[in-house]
């Protein structure tokens, strides 16, 4: 049996979009389960829109989220002489013609279609016209000869038997007048070449697919299987595009969402295992199939990949976390300072409480980071006589403490409520302001035995 190949083909005309990450994921996790090869092909023929900036977001993209590719990639621009080579082999063997329509009555064709309301397809004037009869001043592009009658069927490993009518199919263009080839060429080339046993890709391909397997016949090559993912949809239906907010990695990333939880939601962003939701590594290869793949849109819904990144969070070793958290910073916030880094570890199992992100870390986080209080100038309104009071009271009863530990600061707090005829909040709230900057944040207890004895005098005394 032949060795599984599978590729993943993005053009870097643009930033990786989330819809991409997936296909590469399914590509790579359907390769490694059945033990075969997984190829980056790098789809650089638009010379005008493909950038090296988008090519270098693509790989790390990919590399953020753990999924490697076997070899180098392939680097399609390098063998648009194979491409050509083959178009001309097709125009050799009967199975495309040379098309000499000018670009005006292409586009009289196009304006008549749509005043009938029916799609386009090109006409096939040029398709059995003999070669004498060409005019010499309009250099022509070569068309594929497709097939006219009968229909043909797709055996998708996902959507099932698609079929299709042939006169559906125009003569679809191979190589332009400039001698460029253009996709559906270039793709079956490649795949050839790459002898991909394997084409998983969005379901908006699929006329791509019966244009393609023509080409595979016509030069007599093996065809490879395919199945056609559906694609991602908004929340609310519509088709996720680039201009989508959160459609690339990049929009993930800079909010604190973990790589593995966003492989994890990914995953499961359209297919199913049983009923399990929690994945590792390990277990996304060895459960991956093709068949637990949907027949219909799924939607992009933030608040599971939040709610998935919480879960990550909560269950992640403290090391790791501190690590992940520690990168976020150096990427998008201030870098953590060396003396806080020790704080930082020991705290992280309360700072990582009801957290959805490294972002929401990073924020419980700020009264350590930083050395002054930065008052949320709201919350310090609320700092009246009373909460000085307290404030003042608190600090005189933990100047006298021997152990500072979190049952005699229950204590103090305890006795405080007492005599001043208040409730958890009337002591609580003034401190976790003083100490912090606002009302909300971590448990006081957490915030005041992390600080340290001498910072929270520090800090209580700031306020009088």
């Amino acid at each position: 049996m032949k060795k599984v190949a599978t590729r993943f083909a993005p053009s870097p005309t643009g930033p990786l979009h989330i819809g991409g990450v997936r296909t590469a994921l399914f590509n790579w996790l359907y390769s490694k389960n059945k033990s075969g090869e997984f190829y980056l092909r790098i789809e650089d023929t638009d010379k005008e829109r493909s950038k090296d900036e988008h090519k270098i977001q693509i790989l790390n993209s990919l590399k953020w989220m753990g999924i490697k590719y076997d070899g180098v990639e392939y680097i399609q621009s390098k063998k648009i002489g194979e491409h050509v080579k083959i178009a001309k082999e097709l125009l050799k063997n009967g199975h495309a013609y040379k098309c000499y329509c000018t670009t005006e009555e292409i586009e009289e064709q196009k304006k008549r279609a749509k005043q009938k309301k029916i799609p386009y397809v090109y006409d096939r004037k040029w398709r059995d016209v003999s070669e004498d009869k060409a005019p010499k001043d309009i250099k022509p592009v070569i068309r594929f000869k497709s097939k006219i009658e009968g229909s043909s069927t797709l055996n998708d490993l996902v959507q099932g038997d698609v079929e299709i009518e042939n006169n559906t199919i125009e003569d679809f263009v191979i190589l332009r007048n400039d001698e460029t080839p253009t996709y559906n060429l270039s793709a079956t080339v490649d795949d050839h070449i790459m002898k991909m046993t394997h084409i998983i890709r969005g379901d908006d391909h699929k006329i791509n697919t019966f244009k393609q397997i023509q080409i595979y016949e016509a030069l007599g090559w093996e065809v490879p299987l395919f199945a056609h993912i559906p694609l991602i949809h908004t929340i609310d239906g519509k088709k996720l595009s680039k201009r989508d907010n959160a459609s690339t990695l990049d929009d993930y990333s800079k909010i604190g969402i973990l790589p593995d939880a966003l492989r994890n939601y990914l995953l499961r962003l359209g297919w199913s295992y049983k009923d399990k939701e929690i994945f590792d590594l390990n277990e996304s290869i060895k459960y991956f199939n093709l068949e637990g793949i949907g027949k219909s849109p799924s939607k992009l819904d933030m608040s599971r990949i939040l709610s998935m990144n919480e879960y990550y969070i909560k269950n992640s070793n403290e090391n790791t976390l501190y690590e992940k958290l520690r990168e976020y910073c150096d990427k998008y916030k201030d870098k953590i300072k060396e003396d806080k880094e020790n704080t930082i570890k020991n705290s992280l199992n309360f700072l990582k409480n009801k957290a959805k992100t490294l972002e929401d870390i990073f924020n419980n986080s700020k009264y350590i980071l930083n050395d002054k209080v930065i008052f949320n100038e709201n919350d310090k309104t609320l700092i009246n006589d009373d909460a000085k009071k307290i404030i003042r009271l608190f600090e005189e009863n933990i100047l006298e403490l021997k152990v500072f530990n979190r049952e005699n600061l229950e204590q103090i707090v305890n006795k405080l409520i007492k005599s001043n005829n208040t409730n958890f909040k009337g002591v609580g709230q003034p401190l976790r302001i003083a100490l912090t900057g606002s009302k909300f944040g971590p448990g006081i207890y957490d915030i005041i035995l992390s600080l340290g004895k001498d910072d929270v005098l520090r800090r209580l005394g700031d306020i009088r």
